[in-house]
């Protein structure tokens, strides 16, 4: 008889605060800087997308994704449940964000971010605002985000910044594969 050993994991605690926006801000909308063009990846392949979720979510421990094999990350970013948009600046990608429609009432922003060398930079505010028109313009009766303690620490204050209520916050254990090789936080 066999006996499956278990993966080794780091647990890391963090805080996750889950936000919802109700309408459309109504502040005129930031434009994205010149030089910037924001473009809907209609088919994003599983090997760009690990791109872009390692490149961003690296240095803020974006680990789910990263445990997914390729058809389970086929079937994940999915159109059209999902769309992938990406930031580029004279055609190399910046940043993007994935907008998920598994709700019918609802749009969620289930990832946004940059790259590291783009961060305060100016773009960020920006480029959120773009996100949220996005969603906004499908309509839905709200728009999610969630952010956690392993986001940068300008993720819930911008997201607030832009609109977002705060609904609940919540203390999760997050089994890290230490495969993975990623920095964590200790676990508190």
């Amino acid at each position: 008889m066999s006996t499956l050993m278990a993966e080794p994991v780091v647990e890391v605690a963090v805080d996750v605060t889950f936000l919802r926006m109700e309408a459309p801000p109504a502040a005129p909308a930031l434009a994205v800087p010149e030089g910037l063009q924001v473009v809907r990846i209609r088919h994003c392949s599983a090997g760009f997308y690990r791109y872009l979720y390692d490149a961003v979510g690296g240095p803020w421990l974006w680990w789910m994704r990263r445990t997914l094999s390729q058809p389970e990350l086929e079937r994940t970013i999915a159109p059209p449940r999902v769309s992938i948009h990406g930031l580029y600046a004279d055609g190399e990608p910046i940043g993007f964000y994935e907008l998920e429609r598994r709700l019918p009432d609802a749009v969620n922003l289930a990832y946004f971010g940059l790259m590291p060398h783009v961060i305060g930079k100016g773009v960020g505010k920006p480029f959120l605002r773009q996100a949220i028109d996005t969603a906004w313009a499908e309509k839905p009766r709200y728009v999610t985000v969630n952010t956690c303690t392993a986001d940068h620490p300008r993720a819930l204050p911008n997201y607030v910044e832009a609109g977002f209520e705060r609904l609940r916050t919540m203390r999760e254990i997050w089994p890290v594969p230490l495969r993975l090789g990623m920095t964590t936080p200790p676990a508190t």
